[in-house]
């Protein structure tokens, strides 16, 4: 099914630009982006954005060292 979509004047001189030659269609650069997009979310598993928040709940609990307090911890000073 092919629907039409409303576009900014600015937002189609951007699709413009990001077309990777000179024929691709507007759907074609739209899909491409969306595949990026789609490849760049995998990268946060479930895991990991548990473990990043872990991580925040620790900071803010106090849960940390400096990078000063580190290198006395290691010697480095």
């Amino acid at each position: 099914m092919v629907t039409t979509i409303q576009l900014e004047e600015n937002t189609k001189e951007k699709l413009a630009e990001l077309r990777s030659y000179p024929g691709e269609s507007y759907n074609q650069v739209i899909v491409r982006l969306i595949n990026l997009s789609e490849e760049e979310m995998e990268i946060l598993d479930k895991e990991t954005i548990k473990d990043i928040e872990e991580a925040i709940a620790d900071i803010k609990a106090g849960k940390f060292y400096t990078h000063e307090e580190m290198k006395k911890r290691l010697g480095l000073e």
